[in-house]
């Protein structure tokens, strides 16, 4: 980073959608990028989107990310929150193709900047804890998840549509000469609730490695 951007990001809001450009920005087309070791509030879980757990870690995340930034901002330390994220994986991947949901394991989480110390973490925890006390508080922990080189595109469109797109994305990682490795990833970049299904916009991202 010049010296200029650390001066601009310093001043003003820390935007870590523009500090991890790579992470969230993408093209229609498949291409092969680096993601830098990031940190976040995290909770997991297992079932499908619509059951109460997933509502739950959903209900969760922002508040508490909320807290994080606005305990930041009382120190001339403000940033942007970041779009919620997902990884997505089962211990039997046949569960995916046979959309048995309830077998789905996923780790939903945001991210927070590295200046964030664990006892900030449990500091805010404490404070959203006594404040509203949501469902699942205890759940969510601060950690550092670094995917490295990986596969990426852009998808527009419903959740429900993706497959192809990440079909295609498979092949051209394994054109290229890669296997995959980790866990599929999403960064959902539009807001579900307020974005037609049709609209909404989601970078897709695998993690890869060398045959």
């Amino acid at each position: 980073m010049s010296r200029e951007q650390f001066k601009e990001i310093s001043v003003d809001k820390l935007d870590l959608k523009m500090l991890y450009k790579s992470a969230y920005s993408g093209k229609r087309e498949p291409r092969i990028v680096e993601i830098p070791s990031m940190q976040y509030i995290t909770f997991s879980g297992k079932g499908a989107p619509e059951s109460q757990l997933f509502q739950d870690a959903m209900g969760v995340l922002f508040p508490l990310a909320y807290t994080i930034k606005f305990m930041f901002k009382e120190r001339d330390k403000d940033f942007v929150v970041a779009p919620v994220e997902g990884q997505w994986w089962s211990k039997d991947l046949s569960s995916f193709n046979e959309n048995r949901k309830e077998d789905w394991l996923w780790k939903l989480m945001i991210c927070v900047p590295s200046y964030v110390s664990q006892s900030d973490f449990d500091a805010a925890k404490m404070k959203l804890q006594a404040k509203s006390n949501p469902t699942g508080l205890e759940h969510v922990i601060l950690e550092t998840i670094e995917d490295g080189e990986s596969v990426q595109v852009l998808y527009i469109g419903p959740y429900s549509g993706e497959a192809e797109t990440i079909a295609g994305m498979h092949h051209y990682a394994k054109e290229q000469g890669y296997k995959l490795r980790s866990h599929h990833r999403e960064v959902y970049l539009s807001d579900m609730r307020r974005t037609a299904p049709g609209k909404l916009k989601t970078i897709i991202r695998h993690p890869i490695e060398k045959v």
